[in-house]
């Protein structure tokens, strides 16, 4: 609940959806407030598109409310909503021009002409294509056509846009770069966006806040930077970025490749790190980073991340089956459970 006491634009309460025996989405909560870009994460299957698609109105839930600023709309259609939906494949009006196709949906309520005209300019202006209205979609780009829907969701003044993977079709760099532009078109119009998306970079770039989701349960919301340094489970550590996972004194925790360092055999850690020895197996020379995998004494294996700052590719490929200790801080991992291994086996 915002600190103004006024009702969050989205809140859900033990939102459930099956599809005969499968439960695609199993009794979650969650307040989404006033202006925020928050990401549903999660990969295919694990109920964040059918969420979405509730709080859009095209699927009913079968238990569980739905508010938009505080009002239920738990039963009301999808045109009665205060949100409007933008589709990974944009459904422009390949006959129309990009303005009449901006401009439809204010048709359709019957906004007068001259109005329906400025609104629609100042949206295609809202997403940097002002000049374009005359052109038809198959004269844009992937990118630009992306926009012409975004403004056309827009121009309505909808209190809450949904995004289902709406970049999913583009190549990787247009993909990024609209990345920046929707999260900087979000920040200037004001809304309140909800995005679904597989794809952790893009949350994590993204977002003011993300709902991680796994087997229709959502298992951890918070920032970008909160979920991905403190992952409460091993599938979020797994998922939300490349973890490594380690059973040390009855304690199953995850540490991060890009937080350990690589040392030389006899070379002296930084005081207060916990220390593990090993031999590296593998080693990927991958451009701007290194990967090692590194086969502990103790028994696992990590996954260490450095940066090339100085060294070449072939000198970092002569570390493979070489003996290395690896170390990092004390409070660099974050603990999962606790595990059925011998507490008193080694030390932390």
């Amino acid at each position: 609940m915002p600190l103004d006491g006024s009702a969050p634009d989205i809140s859900v309460r033990g939102l459930t959806k099956r599809y005969g025996d499968v439960v695609a989405v199993d009794g979650i909560d969650l307040d989404i407030p006033a202006g925020e870009f928050f990401t549903m994460l999660g990969p295919s299957g694990s109920g964040k598109t059918t969420t979405l698609r509730m709080i859009a109105g095209f699927e009913m839930p079968d238990e569980g409310s739905i508010e938009l600023a505080g009002e239920d709309v738990s039963r009301l259609p999808p045109y009665d909503r205060p949100v409007n939906t933008v589709f990974q494949d944009y459904a422009l009006f390949p006959h129309m021009t990009v303005q009449a196709n901006v401009e439809y949906g204010l048709m359709v309520k019957k906004v007068k002409k001259g109005e329906r005209r400025d609104r629609a300019a100042n949206a295609l202006e809202m997403v940097r294509l002002a000049g374009y209205g005359d052109r038809k979609p198959s004269q844009l780009s992937g990118g630009q056509r992306q926009r012409v829907a975004l403004a056309r969701a827009i121009v309505n003044r909808p209190k809450v846009l949904l995004l289902d993977e709406p970049l999913g079709a583009l190549d990787l760099k247009l993909r990024q770069e609209m990345q920046i532009e929707l999260k900087s078109i979000q920040r200037e119009v004001g809304i309140t966006f909800v995005y679904v998306t597989h794809d952790q970079e893009e949350a994590l770039t993204m977002s003011d806040r993300l709902a991680v989701f796994n087997q229709g349960r959502i298992e951890q919301v918070g920032p970008p930077a909160e979920v991905y340094e403190h992952p409460q489970s091993e599938f979020i550590a797994g998922f939300v970025g490349v973890s490594n996972v380690i059973e040390r004194d009855g304690r199953r925790y995850t540490v991060r490749p890009e937080k350990i360092n690589l040392l030389d055999d006899g070379e002296e850690a930084e005081s207060g790190s916990h220390v593990e020895p090993g031999l590296v197996r593998d080693v990927q020379y991958v451009g701007p980073v290194t990967r090692y995998h590194v086969t502990l004494d103790r028994g696992g294996e990590l996954q260490v991340l450095t940066q090339n700052l100085d060294e070449g590719s072939s000198e970092v490929l002569e570390v493979k089956g070489q003996r290395v200790r690896l170390a990092w801080r004390v409070g660099q991992e974050s603990i999962i459970d606790e595990s059925e291994e011998d507490p008193n086996e080694g030390t932390h």
